[in-house]
């Protein structure tokens, strides 16, 4: 990675200009943090004393949290239940200063919450609280004219569609949303999964990683081949008609393309404690440097090194701005 100094600066004074809207499925990540001393003796699974928990936003939400830690505004967009832990969701927005305008809530579903329990920085077991039910039509118009007033408030800079598969982005919601922030000259950025992965038709910049890759396209790519891999994204992209594909590649780093121009850049030594987020966090740098122009070559290296950083903390945490342009700075000295 090779970065004019004036641009790293550039893009560091930038980033707080910037608001990115993330539309995408939240939920609460719940922590337990405890020891294990003994078995049970009604079961041979361990016995956790807990010591401590928290609640975290997590999901799309983890995104937003990025957004805001290297310096941007977020706005959440998504639907939530309209239960106990909704309200416990928008508690933990109010106390990060966001604002619930992109909030949408729902008799039709359950507030999506994970607990996750640990111990000696170990996961024990997680539980997930969910539905995966795709939104209603109701849902969908509700949704969507929540969302239009966003974009249409002129303020937003980067559309980032962070999909976890639980329901929310339908192809109807994407094609609306895609249509709409085209309209608005918004750059448009998906994080995606296996389901609706060629629903984002137009997108600016297409995020998969390499398994999304290969379930989306349905062709058996070597990992290890640069060539089956361009291959994989060519077939991706005559689909899709995106500008720009960011592939990530875990241990040999992240792809990026930009019609004829391709180049991988390989992953930074690191010792990876939890991988947990680490695609939020690449999405969120990208799109960033996305909005602000930035080179694809940037936007793969410095998503990349940001990614790798995440890894070293256990859970998931957002990207510290402080740290990824420190290791920015030195990777190019």
């Amino acid at each position: 990675m090779n970065i004019d100094k004036h641009e790293i600066d550039r893009l560091y004074r930038g980033f707080n200009d910037l608001t990115a809207m993330v539309v995408g499925d939240v939920m609460i990540d719940a922590y337990y943090w405890g020891r294990v001393d003994r078995i049970s003796p009604e079961a041979p699974v361990p016995i956790v004393q807990i010591t401590e928990r928290e609640n975290r936003l997590g999901g799309a939400a983890n995104v937003a949290l990025n957004v805001m830690s290297l310096g941007a505004k977020p706005i959440i967009c998504s639907v939530i239940g309209n239960d106990e832990k909704a309200d416990l969701f928008e508690a933990l927005l109010a106390k990060r200063d966001f604002s619930s305008e992109g909030i949408e809530r729902s008799t039709e579903r359950p507030t999506t919450v994970k607990t996750r329990i640990i111990s000696s920085d170990q996961h024990l077991l997680r539980v997930d609280e969910e539905s995966t039910r795709a939104l209603s039509q109701a849902e969908e118009t509700a949704f969507i004219q929540r969302c239009t007033k966003v974009i249409e408030s002129g303020e937003v800079d980067v559309l980032i569609f962070e999909d976890y598969n639980k329901g929310l982005l339908t192809e109807h919601v994407i094609s609306s949303l895609i249509s709409l922030a085209r309209k608005h000259n918004i750059p448009v950025t998906v994080d995606p999964k296996k389901e609706n992965f060629f629903a984002y038709q137009h997108a600016t910049l297409f995020k998969p990683n390499f398994k999304e890759l290969v379930e989306g396209v349905k062709l058996d790519i070597d990992k290890n081949s640069d060539e089956a891999i361009v291959a994989g994204i060519r077939e991706m992209e005559s689909k899709l008609s995106n500008e720009l594909s960011l592939v990530t590649l875990s241990e040999r780093g992240v792809m990026v393309k930009q019609g004829d121009q391709v180049q991988r850049i390989p992953a930074h030594p690191r010792k990876i404690i939890d991988v947990s987020g680490a695609g939020d966090t690449v999405i969120s740098v990208a799109s960033l440097i996305l909005a602000l122009k930035g080179d694809p070559a940037v936007i793969a290296g410095m998503s990349n090194l940001a990614g790798g950083l995440v890894c070293e903390k256990v859970g998931v945490v957002p990207i510290d701005k402080e740290l990824l342009f420190d290791e920015v700075r030195k990777n190019n000295s």
